[in-house]
């Protein structure tokens, strides 16, 4: 279970990775963006049909994505299974702040991908009003600040769960055998966590601000 976690984990740290790249072509004007986008829907023609691609890594994430949910939920079934009140007391405490911050941070990440599809893929609810280009309706959403609210909230838990994420990875995989690699380790995760949550973060800030408009 905690190879499946750690495997279907970093499926998603590749796909946010790409994700907050392509959001920052946002702040090369409407022209960048919306080409970005129609890219997109276009990559791999003539091999694959139009949004081909897209369809394709959707069925990816989606199973890796229950997985992920699978491994996770039995995981903590066995922890909770498994807990003694003989631990020592710190040990305990620390163990459990990083196991919150996972779990709960998880399931408000869940809910916000749901929102999230909603709102950008399926135009299923639409609060920036008529729906238009791509650059369009990012823009008219993160103009809302309590779109950008929900935006930065899901974001700090996004950093978290990449950061706790990646360094238990890093664990499951052996790769924290000595002082150094796990240093190393640590280091990564805060750079992966930190980086991929500041890439997220800028964009919807900068409209906020009426820095992109």
């Amino acid at each position: 279970m905690k190879l499946l976690m750690a495997v279907t984990g970093l499926i998603f740290v590749g796909f946010v990775a790409l994700h907050a790249y392509g959001n920052l072509m946002v702040l090369g004007g409407a022209d960048t963006f919306n080409t970005y986008a129609h890219h997109l829907r276009t990559f791999g023609q003539p091999m694959l049909p139009y949004e081909g691609f897209l369809w394709v890594l959707r069925v990816v994430l989606l199973v890796s994505l229950a997985l992920h949910v699978y491994s996770a939920l039995s995981l903590w079934g066995r922890a909770n299974g498994a807990r003694s009140t003989r631990y020592a007391v710190k040990k305990a405490a620390a163990s459990s702040l990083a196991s919150r911050t996972m779990r709960y941070g998880g399931i408000a990440l869940f809910f916000f991908i749901v929102f999230h599809l909603l709102h950008l893929t399926t135009h299923t609810i639409h609060p920036q009003g008529t729906v238009a280009t791509p650059y369009e309706n990012v823009v008219g959403s993160f103009e809302l600040w309590w779109v950008t609210l929900i935006y930065v909230v899901a974001v700090l838990a996004l950093g978290f769960h990449l950061f706790h994420g990646v360094w238990s990875a890093a664990q499951t995989l052996g790769l924290t055998s000595t002082a150094a690699a796990r240093a190393r380790a640590k280091l990564l995760a805060h750079l992966v966590g930190g980086l991929i949550a500041l890439a997220f973060l800028i964009p919807p800030l900068a409209i906020l601000v009426r820095i992109v408009k």
